[in-house]
């Protein structure tokens, strides 16, 4: 039995390399591999579950094939595609994952989590997060025409862009002391996430037991995924053709 782990492909019409890249990785690493987790950020941006725009159709049905193969899809929402709803789970066959979530991994406990909510040091960003995780506000958004929350993806992407560019790099990256307040309060000594875009696996300890945090990367250049067994984790990664 094996997992496959993936987060930040950020699929955009503007990528479609990294949108082929993906459709091989299904046809291929994942088709041997019983499970596939989603950590978010799958989509540039998710506009809600009615969306017709041809990339979004396209790789629902793609994730609808690779279930119907008979492997386990589940989807974890980032801070990109936070709309991605029951919709999106019924057309695909995913399972949509609580964030953060603990799942059994390479013969252990694991946490699972995007990773947004772990950069508690961009209080900007995590103003943002609060509001746009309120159910009550994600309602009003979806309940506006389909064009005019295309639009509001894009203001909110550019934003964010012009902000981070303006921001330390320590501000957008984990806090430490979260990081291990919530291992302890899970009963994990690993923990698995994206969001950052700063591929590595970090060593340390927790408690008087050693700890680590493995962080995947996002899809630009390389295609970076989590491979699980029933005895090892590892991040591994490959070209993306140009």
């Amino acid at each position: 039995m094996s997992q496959l782990i993936i987060s930040d492909l950020h699929l955009d019409p503007s990528r479609p390399a990294v949108t082929e890249a993906f459709y091989e990785f299904l046809q291929e690493r994942a088709r041997e591999a019983d499970t596939l987790y989603i950590l978010g950020d799958f989509f540039e941006a998710w506009v809600g579950d009615d969306d017709d725009a041809p990339l979004s159709l396209e790789v629902q049905d793609k994730l609808r094939q690779y279930v119907d193969a008979g492997h386990k899809l589940y989807f974890m929402h980032g801070n990109r595609d936070f709309l991605v709803g029951d919709g999106f789970a019924g057309n695909t066959g995913a399972t949509l994952l609580e964030d953060p979530t603990v799942v059994s991994l390479g013969g252990e406990n694991v946490l699972l989590m995007h990773g947004d909510s772990l950069c508690t040091g961009d209080t900007e960003y995590m103003a943002f997060r609060q509001q746009a995780r309120n159910p009550a506000w994600q309602q009003g958004l979806l309940s506006r025409p389909l064009e005019e929350r295309r639009a509001i993806a894009a203001q909110l992407r550019a934003t964010s862009k012009s902000m981070n560019s303006l921001k330390a790099e320590d501000i957008m990256d984990v806090t430490q002391s979260e990081v291990e307040r919530l291992m302890l309060e899970n009963g994990v000594q690993t923990l698995i996430h994206g969001h950052t875009h700063r591929p590595a696996v970090h060593d340390f300890t927790l408690g008087d037991a050693p700890a680590r945090r493995i962080v995947l990367g996002d899809w630009h250049d390389l295609g970076w995924c989590i491979y699980a067994d029933n005895s090892r984790l590892d991040l591994i990664n490959w070209p993306i053709k140009g």
